[in-house]
């Protein structure tokens, strides 16, 4: 087969979930509102949490800013799978696969720091309370945020550079719904030695090391709870981890199965189905798993919809009495 390269190369195609005409219509429906779910529900988290002063705190600083994380991971993938659907089209462009590849490296990778570091937060909550303003102030918080930002965007832009070298033929064909960085460089004529061990160390390094620390963080605040002699105060100490645990659980367990243990997937839709969960679905829960199960998260958004609810009467009680009446008495 002859080999184009890369700067030839105008598109790739995304085969997507399926081919099928009829079920078209119903996925477009189906991610169109799970997308808008995803966002109203999130942006919804950040709102309740800027809006209440009883939540400026680091614990749920770290929740907004893992909404609006989830915002942009769902943003990076969903809108260019709804326009290839309604356009019975599957293009993507040569640079549109790197930027979706370079910010979907960096979101996931935000994500899984910021799991990590609300691991951490719990940690201290739980097991060093007299401590914890002094360790879990809002200024470390900011700069660890940053650091993992800075961390990511290079991380990412390394992962871009490598594959902006490779080769590709004409017409080559994505089995996936995005650009994902493993499918596409099994896709290359080239070499891709390099690009894969640089994958493999950092999904490795970026993957273990804050899974372990949430391990550690989780066996010491167990522990602390096995010495609690109250069980109020165990039901009440795990209680603030049991929204984190959900959340953790579903965003590791979908990325396990995708880049860690490949040999269990046997087909590229099972795969697709694996990281529809950490890149979809989880994102769209994560709003519903905090609201649900923290009692200050609901007060919160209570509070919201009731100041939405005011400010839509005053808007169009002002509107009633200003704009339309001096329109009748005019007529």
């Amino acid at each position: 087969m002859e080999t184009e390269n890369h700067t030839v190369i105008a598109e790739f195609l995304i085969l997507g979930l399926s081919d099928d005409p009829k079920l078209q219509p119903i996925l477009f429906g189906l991610f169109l509102s799970m997308y808008l779910v995803t966002v109203l529900g999130n942006l919804f988290i950040i709102l309740a949490v800027s809006s209440d002063s009883h939540l400026h705190n680091p614990m749920y600083f770290l929740l907004s800013n893992l909404s609006f994380i989830d915002i942009c991971l769902i943003s990076t993938t969903v809108p260019k799978m709804l326009v290839n659907m309604q356009s019975q089209k599957k293009d993507i462009s040569y640079i549109q696969c790197l930027t979706q590849l370079y910010f979907l490296n960096t979101f996931g990778g935000m994500d899984n720091f910021l799991l990590t570091l609300m691991a951490y937060d719990r940690y201290v909550a739980i097991c060093h309370p007299l401590n914890y303003t002094g360790i879990m102030n809002p200024r470390m918080c900011a700069l660890l945020v940053l650091m993992f930002w800075i961390i990511m965007f290079c991380v990412s832009l390394v992962h871009v550079l490598l594959m902006n070298e490779l080769n590709f033929s004409r017409g080559t064909e994505i089995p996936h719904f995005f650009c994902e960085l493993a499918q596409v460089l099994k896709l290359s004529n080239s070499d891709t030695h390099i690009n894969n061990v640089f994958m493999y160390v950092v999904t490795s390094l970026l993957g273990v090391i804050p899974m372990t620390g949430i391990l550690m963080s989780y066996s010491q605040i167990a522990s602390s709870l096995l010495k609690m002699s109250s069980t109020v105060s165990k039901y009440k100490a795990f209680s603030t981890c049991g929204s984190h645990l959900c959340v953790v659980s579903l965003f590791y367990g979908s990325a396990i199965i995708v880049y860690f243990n490949s040999s269990v997937l046997h087909s590229t839709h099972r795969k697709m189905v694996a990281s529809l969960m950490y890149t979809v679905i989880s994102p769209m829960l994560n709003p519903f798993i905090y609201s649900l199960r923290n009692k200050d998260v609901k007060g919160a958004l209570g509070e919201l919809f009731i100041k939405v609810a005011s400010c839509s009467f005053w808007i169009k009680n002002f509107r009633t009495k200003f704009i339309l009446r001096p329109e009748r008495q005019n007529l």
